[in-house]
């Protein structure tokens, strides 16, 4: 029998289903783009699973898990829409409350409650989030770090994904990122910004190919004075 010295590490990379009225969400997009993508880092072979998930409290939160316990991901990478970024946008904390501007998918619009009862108020990606946006911006995507991901399903799932590998000790590495709107969005709102899909999946691929070759993440600025 041969053994396997460095088997593939499993990437979990997650997008969203439309919301809002809209038909279509650029980051289920660039997750679909990617499924099945295989990259080189450290040595070994990564390879991409993709998972879409409901834009709705709690049924994406299920969905993710299940997902997170079939894979047994090395990496785990959820993607947002935020309509008015005009980059690409890592997260770098997640808040324990749901508070919906908006109802979901599904009619519900929590006010105030806590994404996980008796979790700890937030916790930090553990991205190198600042890495990333340096590594996206040297490729010629436009990038930076954002310090709120919402209180939408966008933060309900990123806290979620952290309380969950918090929870079970888990080594992956996890986070959230945001993608601004493709242009046919951005098309039916005056002066509203886009990425172009190409561009977006080119930086998705950058970002992942960092995530899983920086260990510890570059001192610069990444802060923002509101």
């Amino acid at each position: 029998m041969t053994e396997t010295l460095n088997p593939a590490m499993t990437v979990l990379l997650t997008g969203f289903e439309p919301f809002d009225k809209d038909t279509v969400n650029p980051s289920w997009e660039v997750a679909r783009a990617l499924a099945g993508w295989t990259f080189e880092a450290q040595g070994r072979t990564a390879r991409v699973h993709a998972v879409q998930l409901p834009c709705v409290f709690g049924a994406a939160n299920d969905v993710l898990l299940r997902a997170l316990d079939e894979c047994r991901p090395q990496l785990v990478v959820c993607l947002g829409l935020a309509g008015s970024r005009t980059d690409i946008t890592p997260e770098r904390v997640a808040i324990n409350v749901n508070d919906a501007r908006i109802p979901d998918n599904a009619g519900a619009q929590p006010i105030d409650t806590p994404v996980a009862a008796e979790g700890p108020v937030a916790y930090w990606s553990t991205l190198p989030i600042k890495a990333i946006a340096r590594d996206l911006r040297a490729a010629g995507v436009p990038a930076s770090v954002s310090n709120t991901a919402g209180s939408f399903v966008c933060n309900h799932v990123f806290y979620a994904l952290m309380h969950a590998l918090a929870q079970q000790g888990d080594q992956a590495r996890g986070g959230f990122v945001h993608l601004p709107l493709l242009p046919e969005q951005a098309a039916r709102i005056p002066g509203a910004p886009s990425m172009a899909l190409s561009t977006q999946v080119e930086g998705i691929q950058q970002l992942l190919r960092t995530a899983l070759t920086v260990q510890a993440d570059v001192l610069e600025t990444g802060g923002k004075l509101h």
